[in-house]
């Protein structure tokens, strides 16, 4: 199997998500108001599953392994595209973190932001995923060896393995700060 199998997955996942923002955006632009708990649902599945989860075997992993290859000059640059794209999708969930914020404690004029990043988000995946599905990952595939191939594909696995344990010892963390008095 090549180790892209279960990015490929991960992909399908993300875009049944994508689908669901829309038809909830659709809603927030109607009612012109926003649901903060889905939105956090939205950001949480962005934040780990779409780029810590996702993203993060990509250039934890592959991108990493990648760059040890000589590589054509266009694979290099799409790769480097891709980085950008992560950041600029990390940099989109933040606004939309902080407009949620604002947003929950009743400011209403953070909707527009929440509206705006989400129509952000809806557009950047598609394209993003597209660019990896059938310009970047099948063509990479070619500069390893089946036996790298499989090395990746396992420490994918063990990658999976460790992000639920990090999650919540993050979730722990951010408690136990709460309640020590400042």
């Amino acid at each position: 199997m090549l180790p892209i199998g279960p990015l490929m997955i991960e992909h399908r996942l993300i875009e049944r998500l994508i689908k669901i923002i829309q038809l909830k955006l659709q809603k927030f632009q109607e009612k012109k108001e926003a649901d903060p708990t889905f939105v956090e649902i939205a950001i949480d599945f962005i934040r780990m599953y779409a780029d810590r989860c996702h993203h993060g075997k990509e250039e934890d992993i592959l991108f990493r392994e990648l760059k040890k290859k000589q590589i054509s000059s266009e694979h290099r640059q799409i790769m480097e595209e891709l980085i950008e794209d992560h950041r600029f999708g990390r940099r989109t969930t933040q606004d939309l973190v902080e407009a949620n914020r604002k947003y929950g404690k009743g400011d209403e004029s953070a909707l527009g932001t929440i509206v705006e990043r989400l129509k952000t988000l809806v557009d950047f995946y598609p394209k993003h995923i597209e660019k990896e599905d059938k310009r970047f990952f099948m063509p990479v595939m070619g500069y390893f060896t089946n036996e790298e191939k499989d090395a990746m594909l396992k420490e994918g696995y063990e990658f999976d393995q460790k992000l639920i344990h990090e999650k919540y010892q993050n979730i722990v963390s951010l408690l136990e700060q709460e309640r020590t008095p400042a």
